[in-house]
């Protein structure tokens, strides 16, 4: 005989308090196995299809682990200290360029910056802003990478966590599908399917996009010429899955630097609008529609919120399964939406629903 339903939610209540206490109060200590965990939900389906050619797991892990381990010491020789040195050089000149634009404006507009003018002092303190707490949150978040501890999280645990969770991965799945309650196996797999195709066509296909455009865009702005281009590029792939947002960003953040770098030189800077044109084109049109479907489930204002709500109650880990519980949330909102309209609460004793 199954449980009542009161008490069925009580204690699938109870599972989530004890969820979000745990995540609030080691949120540091499952910082590098959530890390590992997500790597490896990233790469499962790439070991699938590796099997699928004919190699055991162990021999698809052990490649996929290899590609990544020269694909990471690429990034620390080639790409990282360059995006490292751009970003503290786009902080140090942030006061210049504020001056930049108040001597453009005042040319100009002479009647905006008078001297002592509110808008004159938001331009300035602006630019001395971004200098001292820029500066000082990249030299913090170096130091704390530098740090000892930092150093074996990312470099030791989380590969080591990855590369256990992806070889047992199918393993896992089984064992777990074993501990589903019986009389709801069937409704619980219904939902994990449609969860993960959620997640698997944002975080594996918007992750994608992000990598791709933002490689594009880094290569591009540098090909053209444009000083911080690197960090131009890494920042509106970063931000790239909440839809407009990275390319609003980043285009406004390389045409701004390209005025001040190109001024007189239209057709530089007609090329740098050009590359994010050419990237909105090809994202909405090709690697979109090609890498995430539309069936993705997760409305922009729902990524942000859960992004907000989760990283200001958990932190980084957090922000980390903000996406996931946002996807799982979105599911059975949807399943509950859908039995809802099958009860006898909406359809009442007539049974037809809408009239």
């Amino acid at each position: 005989m199954a449980l009542p339903v009161h008490k069925q939610l009580l204690y699938w209540g109870i599972a989530a308090v004890v969820f979000c206490v745990l995540l609030w109060a080691l949120g540091h200590v499952l910082l590098p196995f959530v890390l590992g965990g997500a790597i490896a939900y990233f790469l499962d389906p790439v070991a699938d299809r590796l099997e699928n050619m004919g190699l055991s797991r162990i021999a698809a892990t052990g490649l996929i682990t290899i590609v990544g381990i020269l694909i990471f010491v690429m990034m620390a020789l080639l790409v990282i200290p360059t995006l490292t040195q751009q970003a503290l050089q786009l902080v140090n000149v942030a006061p210049d360029y504020a001056r930049s634009i108040t001597t453009f404006l005042t040319e100009r507009f002479p009647s905006l910056l008078d001297e002592g003018s509110a808008l004159r002092q938001s331009i300035s303190s602006l630019g001395e802003t971004i200098q001292s707490r820029g500066a000082e949150l990249l030299n913090t978040a170096l130091t704390s990478v530098a740090s000892l501890l930092n150093v074996v999280v990312l470099l030791v645990i989380v590969p080591v966590v990855s590369v256990y969770l992806l070889l047992d991965w199918d393993n896992m799945v089984a064992r777990i599908d074993e501990l589903l309650p019986r009389d709801h196996a069937g409704t619980i797999r219904q939902l994990a399917r449609e969860i993960d195709a959620t997640l698997a066509s944002f975080i594996r296909g918007m992750g994608t996009v992000c990598l791709i455009l933002g490689t594009y865009y880094a290569i591009a702005l540098m090909i053209v010429g444009l000083q911080f281009g690197l960090v131009v590029g890494f920042v509106a792939g970063l931000v790239t899955f909440i839809p407009y947002l990275g390319a609003l960003i980043g285009g406004v953040l390389a045409i701004g630097l390209a005025l001040f770098q190109f001024w007189g030189d239209w057709v530089s800077i007609g090329l740098v609008a050009g590359i994010f044109v050419v990237g909105q084109v090809v994202e909405g049109n090709i690697l979109t529609p090609k890498l995430v479907g539309d069936s993705v489930g997760l409305h922009p204002v729902w990524l942000i919120l859960a992004l907000s709500v989760f990283g200001a109650a958990f932190g980084f880990v957090g922000m980390l399964v903000a996406v996931p519980v946002a996807a799982a949330i979105g599911v059975i909102a949807r399943f509950a939406v859908d039995q809802y309209k099958r009860s006898l609460l909406y359809r009442g004793q007539s049974g037809q629903g809408e009239g």
